[in-house]
């Protein structure tokens, strides 16, 4: 078996591009179901923020199945391959798993060190498990790269400097009007970015605060909490001409403000400029706003620049946290070859188990004279004989498993103790323990999982997927 991710962020796509593969989240569930029903295809995860959006497999075939995820997103978003298939990237094995761990960490997000990327890998992972859609393979990678993740920010100060989507949005405020005295600014959107987004502007001594949301009641919580005003959408349009800087994070499918409605209230401006910053993906103002006379519309691409300057010190931090990677890349490999050493060295204890049995079941037939106490002694003594003869072969192939040629080891090991048929009966056996254990159809990835750890070989591959196998 292979791990691949195939996606797109910020870096390959504009946000033009980005907003049209979005999941809903009432579409995940189903997005998930059908992705994991994709040919090829034994476990999955989605991982969709506004900044990015990945789909990592446990795929038998990884070439064949970059092909297989394009068909997927070709037909779940009803875009043609040709108009997204140069901005995906695909990291197959070793390079998928340093790529998930360091987006977990913070470390692949436009504000490094950002910590909300943690919170939404997380739930990406538990909502695949919710769904039946990760095995044996995914449950210890995911959760491995959450802890590895909530280490990075305890044993770092990698998120103490202020930088995030929402902070740059205040700091482009900032840039604009020097200071924020005497202004108002109108929030659309009251969840965790606008949270976020209020608090940034309060702790830089904003005056006005208008809170806006769909729902009003979500949009008084919000203003209760920083003293702000909470409107409804129709009542903000009425507060536009009030509003010296618009910052809108919703997660809404269509522009929650359009051309006609600033123009409108720009009339009622006179002279006044009005800044509007877009943190949402999809994009939640109508790009016509720009041409709007003494209107300044910016997106979420505009923000990258912003906090440059706080950034050295995390990536200095980050430095650490690639130390961190290095180790748990490590233990993962380590962990991945002990897949094919159990199958393994149940097939050497079956054998073994089988030869007693049958040497005491002729010891009896040949000594029938032998009592219960005297049986009981024999059985034991010999059981015990057997068992250290197994103790170091079964230790050094343990350790040999997770060399630079453990997978000869093990197959040398597979042909000295002639365990060919029993290796087959135990690997059966193991697959059906762990489909009972997690309840999963996935887990015959970890069935699959080579006896000789040939699968995770650290090849990668970077770049479009447009020339992948077909």
């Amino acid at each position: 078996m292979h791990i691949i991710v195939v996606g797109l962020n910020y870096r390959t796509a504009p946000v033009e591009v980005r907003e049209r593969f979005t999941f809903a989240d009432r579409d995940l569930p189903e997005a998930l179901r059908q992705l994991q029903h994709t040919k090829s295809i034994m476990e999955c995860v989605i991982v969709a923020t506004c900044n990015r959006t990945e789909l990592y497999a446990v795929v038998d075939r990884p070439h064949l199945c970059g092909h297989y995820i394009r068909n997927f997103m070709e037909q779940w978003f009803k875009l043609p391959r040709e108009q997204f298939t140069n901005h995906l990237y695909m990291y197959e094995d070793e390079k998928a798993i340093d790529h998930l761990f360091r987006v977990t960490c913070g470390l692949d997000s436009m504000v490094i060190g950002e910590t909300q990327i943690l919170g939404q890998v997380r739930n990406s992972f538990l909502l695949a498990q919710e769904q039946k859609t990760t095995g044996t393979l995914f449950n210890t990678l995911f959760k491995q790269a959450v802890t590895l993740a909530k280490r990075a920010h305890s044993e770092t100060s990698i998120g103490e400097a202020a930088v995030s989507v929402s902070y740059a949005a205040v700091e482009l405020g900032k840039r604009i009007f020097g200071h924020f005295g005497g202004k108002t600014v109108m929030i659309v959107g009251a969840g965790k970015m606008s949270e976020l987004t209020a608090k940034h502007l309060y702790s830089n001594g904003v005056d006005r605060v208008f809170v806006v949301n769909r729902t009003y009641d979500r949009a008084t919580q919000l203003a209760d909490k920083f003293n702000g005003i909470p409107l409804s959408m129709a009542e903000a349009v009425g507060k536009l001409n009030e509003t010296d800087i618009v910052i809108s994070s919703t997660g809404s499918d269509g522009y929650v403000l359009v051309r006609e409605q600033v123009a409108a209230a720009m009339q009622k401006r006179k002279s006044r400029p009005l800044f509007m910053i877009d943190i949402a993906v999809p994009r939640d103002l109508d790009p016509g706003i720009a041409s709007v006379e003494n209107v300044f519309l910016y997106d979420i691409d505009d923000l990258e620049g912003i906090v440059e300057s706080n950034l050295e010190q995390r990536r200095l931090e980050a430095a650490k946290i690639e130390t961190f990677i290095t180790a748990e890349m490590e233990a993962f490999r380590q962990w991945y070859k002990t897949l094919g050493v159990v199958p393994l060295i149940r097939a050497l204890q079956d054998k073994a188990a089988a030869i007693h049995e049958e040497t005491m079941d002729s010891m009896y037939k040949k000594l029938p004279d032998l009592d219960d106490r005297e049986r009981k002694i024999i059985r034991k003594l010999t059981k015990s004989i057997v068992n250290q003869m197994m103790q170091d072969p079964i230790l050094r192939i343990k350790e040999l498993a997770g060399e630079k040629h453990g997978d000869d080891a093990m197959e040398m090991f597979v042909k000295l103790f002639a365990l060919e048929e029993t290796l087959a009966e135990a690997k059966e056996q193991q697959r059906k323990t762990e489909l009972h254990e997690v309840k999963l159809p996935t887990v015959q990835a970890a069935d699959s999982a080579p006896a000789f750890g040939k699968s995770l070989n650290a090849k990668g591959v970077q770049g479009a997927i447009a020339g992948a196998t077909t």
